[in-house]
């Protein structure tokens, strides 16, 4: 059984940092794009702001994130990391994990299989 297990949410002032982790389970981590995602209420879309291939590293970021959110993994771990520096309240989300395979577009939600529960960010000013 697939098992993707998000932490490391929480409440904080505008300008800290958080680190999210990522743990995969009952699936072959390698050889995954792993993902990360936000979902702000109510009703927004749900973005992709980052993403890493398990084999070889690459790296993605979306625009709007890049210099404040630093993407990594643990592949002893299987566990994939979102460090978020210099928070804002807009990063205020439910932020989701995904596993998908090699070659999707890294922010296209629908081309990921599997998904975790989320962890929540909320920052306040």
């Amino acid at each position: 059984q697939v098992q993707l297990v998000e932490s490391g949410g929480g409440s904080v002032q505008a300008g800290a940092s958080l680190r999210l982790s990522c743990v995969a389970s009952g699936i072959t981590y390698r050889s995954r794009l792993m993902g990360w995602f936000r979902q702000a209420p109510p009703g927004k879309e749900r973005e992709g702001v980052a993403a890493i291939y398990t084999v070889g590293g690459n790296t993605y970021y979306a625009d709007s994130v890049k210099g404040r959110f630093t993407i990594s993994q643990d592949n002893a771990k299987n566990t994939v990391y979102l460090q978020i520096d210099s928070l804002k309240p807009d990063d205020t989300a439910m932020y989701y994990c995904a596993s998908g395979v090699y070659g999707i577009r890294w922010y296209d939600v629908g081309a990921y299989a599997h998904w975790g529960q989320g962890t929540q960010v909320t920052v306040s000013s």
